[in-house]
């Protein structure tokens, strides 16, 4: 997608945040237009942005971090757009001028880094793939996530899976996904994940409850059911921590594959979302392997 200006990088954000079911959240992002023009840090620093604005997801940084002002109790005043009850535009903007305004200093941090987008809903698409691959190749793996952030997908093995009627996973699991299926299920098949483990620039430790914070300030807030998977996998990773390491991806795939792999055992490399935030010489580096 070949978008490099700053409107059109906030206007495809806010669409697409609306056809995702998130109106609320869609007119905050398009009143980030006026905070572009405002005398703050963080206007100055979002209009002045280097590099691919939509790549780098920056709507979403700043998004995450007014969100957060709301969950936090700091300023809720942004909560009745979120609900819907605020939906003149011209409101919203001057409302969230004033918001950035007072939240200067506390919301241009969140520009540093891309969105911690934790979603366990992206791990029916990595069952259903080792459902396939189990009636292919051998049905033991060795998982090896990037990009794995708080470690929510390296929890995989841990879930409780309904994917178009095919159920894998313990039943007794508090996560539960069931995705909306189209199309022929994926086939029935017991896979056995020896191990898994991830790696992430910026690792999050999930089982501490700012963390956990953290995470849902990225989630829209309209998206009540991915608010209670965050819940959901924060209660699993303080039971057991899933296995995440500081790393780059370059260097976590050059070390994982060379060390001996074990006979019978599948190798899976995977991510649910990072590969757009990966550096190019490391995206080389990896596919090199």
């Amino acid at each position: 997608m070949d978008i490099k200006s700053l409107p059109e990088a906030i206007e495809w954000q806010a669409r697409h945040a609306e056809e995702g079911g998130a109106p609320g959240t869609a007119r905050v992002i398009r009143g980030l237009m006026a905070v572009l023009a405002s005398d703050t840090a963080t206007g100055r620093r979002m209009a002045g942005w280097q590099g691919l604005t939509l790549k780098d997801a920056m709507p979403l940084r700043i998004n995450g971090g007014l969100h957060n002002l709301v969950l936090t109790g700091a300023d809720t005043r942004l909560g009745a757009v979120y609900r819907g009850d605020l939906t003149d535009q011209h409101a919203i903007d001057a409302l969230l001028c004033e918001v950035v305004e007072r939240f200067d200093a506390r919301l241009l941090p969140w520009l540093d880094g891309p969105p911690q987008t934790n979603e366990a809903g992206r791990s029916a698409s990595v069952m259903a793939g080792l459902l396939w691959l189990a009636q292919r190749v051998s049905p033991r793996f060795e998982m090896l996530e990037l990009g794995a952030s708080a470690g929510i997908n390296t929890m995989v093995e841990r879930y409780f899976y309904d994917l178009g009627g095919v159920t894998v996973g313990p039943g007794d699991s508090p996560m539960r996904i069931v995705p909306e299926w189209r199309g022929p299920p994926p086939p029935h098949a017991t896979p056995e994940i020896v191990s898994i483990r991830g790696c992430d620039v910026s690792p999050v430790n999930l089982a501490e409850p700012e963390a956990a914070l953290l995470l849902k300030s990225y989630v829209w807030p309209e998206a009540a059911e991915r608010m209670a998977r965050i819940d959901a996998a924060a209660l699993l990773a303080r039971q057991s921590p899933p296995e995440v390491v500081q790393q780059d991806a370059a260097a976590f795939v050059q070390e994982a594959l060379a060390r001996p792999q074990q006979s019978g055992v599948t190798r899976v490399l995977f991510h649910s979302i990072v590969w757009q935030y990966v550096p190019d010489d490391q995206q080389e580096a990896v596919n090199r392997r």
